[in-house]
């Protein structure tokens, strides 16, 4: 088995971390790190690190001024609660980005939202 751990930059690991296990509908708890935190499914599985700007050398992360949060990467989740996501998604933004449609290319639900740093978030049914 091989998996892809996904490390965005953040300002606030914890703040991020809260807003992420809204959104997933994941139990509350704290991040490891207050620079470094990892999201987990239920069975452990880690759907996504966030790690705060500049904590470590690592050219990538170094601050958001050297490149814009969210550019080039879009974090698409496929949930198998989408009207509940949907439910939560709308008490953590006053907007989405895009209401609730059909992907003509997968033929399931999907809408967007950025999260506090303003990445673009994708939350489609399964």
């Amino acid at each position: 088995m091989k998996r892809l751990w996904t490390i965005i930059g953040v300002d606030d690991v914890a703040r991020s971390f809260r807003w992420y296990q809204t959104l997933l509908g994941l139990p509350a708890s704290p991040p490891a790190h207050d620079y470094f935190g990892q999201i987990l499914d239920d069975d452990g599985t880690v759907l996504l690190c966030l790690h705060a700007w500049g904590a470590h050398d690592h050219p990538s992360l170094h601050s958001p001024a050297e490149a814009r949060p969210g550019n080039g990467l879009l974090l698409f989740f496929r949930v198998d609660d989408f009207d509940d996501a949907l439910g939560r998604a709308r008490t953590l933004v006053t907007a989405l980005d895009e209401e609730p449609a059909i992907n003509p290319n997968t033929g399931t639900p999907e809408f967007a939202l950025s999260d506090p740093d303003g990445y673009r978030v994708m939350v489609s049914a399964q």
